[in-house]
């Protein structure tokens, strides 16, 4: 159990019982501190609505952590952490409430002062119960947004004369999913999903040419790494970041990348080429000079056709461009932060840098710290 748990329990106890808001806001200086050249910091502020109505007061007065992890190719995860006793009637009470039931919607929202951005919309998936004697039971609420719905079960069927981005179509509006999928162009004689679940499948279509699975809100994206997009956000050494571990490495790097198959329809090999000019730009850049990466043959992936080989070339070159420098680091609370996105980080010397891409960004909100986010990031340039 962390410090801020504790201290909400004291609270509790002593029959304080200060909301989450209310103690976050006092850690952070109650109306505002003075950051770096005078700027005023904005205390920090959140929203929890349950199947579409505000968490109740109530419930928001038990409620000791908010946390939203959002990331790519995999379901996004957010937790609720509740103080779930009754002192005065002595019996639990949301770990038995209708309220969390299994299935129901959640919106998270986190910011400053009333000017908050929604950053998760799912769905409720489990309820975990923390009890041991002394302390005041704990109830932590857990689901996952859309994506989830792909992970259950196994399939195997087969897909002719498709083009990857219409499998995504297809496969996500299976599980009730909206769906927005960019054309990836190349139409593929036959493609199998052998036992796999819908997610895993997706995933191993999208990793193939260089695509990833976001979801916005309630709709799916079926989309390229997004690398050369504009930095949504600034962050800083010397203001908003708190500690940034970026590592630089040309192992796995690569200047020319081949793809070679077989055409068994026209009794022939395929050879797909990629080479530095094909790489995703990040900040008007395409990563080292020739010499600090090698050349790579890739046989492991069939293709049947010129096209596919040439596409597959293509996104296997940007993802281990994408590789060459990554990192992990936590900042202030800064709801632009989302995975998929491109954040800027100043002030750490031209090598580390300029633009980076978000993989995964934890929003947390704690009652002794506040609101803070961490983060992990890449770059294919230096």
């Amino acid at each position: 159990m962390s410090d801020d748990e504790r201290d909400s329990q004291a609270g509790i106890a002593s029959s304080a019982g200060a909301s989450l808001a209310t103690a976050a806001n006092l850690a952070a200086g109650a109306a505002a501190s003075v950051g770096k050249a005078g700027t005023p910091r904005l205390a920090p502020d959140f929203r929890v609505r349950v199947n579409g109505a505000p968490l109740p007061p109530a419930a928001l007065a038990d409620l000791v952590a908010v946390s939203v992890v959002d990331e790519l190719d995999v379901p996004s995860m957010f937790t609720l952490r509740l103080i779930t006793w009754d002192m005065r009637l002595a019996r639990m009470t949301w770990a038995d409430s209708p309220l969390f039931n299994e299935g129901g919607g959640v919106e998270i929202a986190m910011g400053y002062e009333g000017r908050v951005s929604v950053l998760m919309q799912g769905e409720i998936t489990g309820l975990e119960l923390d009890f041991s004697a002394g302390e005041v039971p704990m109830l932590t609420v857990r689901g996952y947004d859309p994506r989830h719905r792909l992970l259950r079960g196994q399939s195997t069927r087969s897909f002719v004369k498709m083009k990857d981005s219409d499998i995504a179509r297809q496969v996500a509006a299976s599980c009730g999913l909206a769906v927005k999928a960019v054309d990836t162009g190349v139409a593929l004689d036959y493609v199998l999903q052998h036992n796999q679940s819908d997610l895993e499948f997706l995933r191993e279509r999208a990793q193939r040419i260089g695509y990833e699975i976001a979801v916005d809100g309630r709709q799916l994206h079926f989309r390229p790494r997004r690398v050369d997009q504009p930095a949504v956000y600034s962050i800083a050494h010397d203001e908003d970041l708190i500690e940034f571990t970026p590592r630089l490495t040309s192992f796995g790097r690569v200047g020319d990348l081949t793809v070679r198959g077989w055409s068994p329809k026209d009794k022939r090999e395929l050879v797909g080429k990629a080479g530095q000019l094909d790489q995703a730009a990040m900040g008007g850049r395409r990563g080292p000079p020739g010499r600090a990466g090698g050349k790579a043959h890739i046989v492991t992936r069939p293709v049947a056709s010129q096209a596919e080989a040439d596409m597959v070339a293509r996104g296997q070159l940007n993802e281990r461009a994408l590789a060459y420098i990554g990192g992990s680091g936590l900042c202030l609370g800064r709801p632009e932060l989302r995975a998929g996105a491109v954040v800027e980080i100043a002030g750490l010397g031209r090598r580390f840098s300029g633009p980076y891409y978000l993989t995964a960004v934890t929003h947390r909100y704690l009652p002794r710290s506040g609101y803070q986010t961490s983060f992990e990031a890449r770059r294919n340039s230096s």
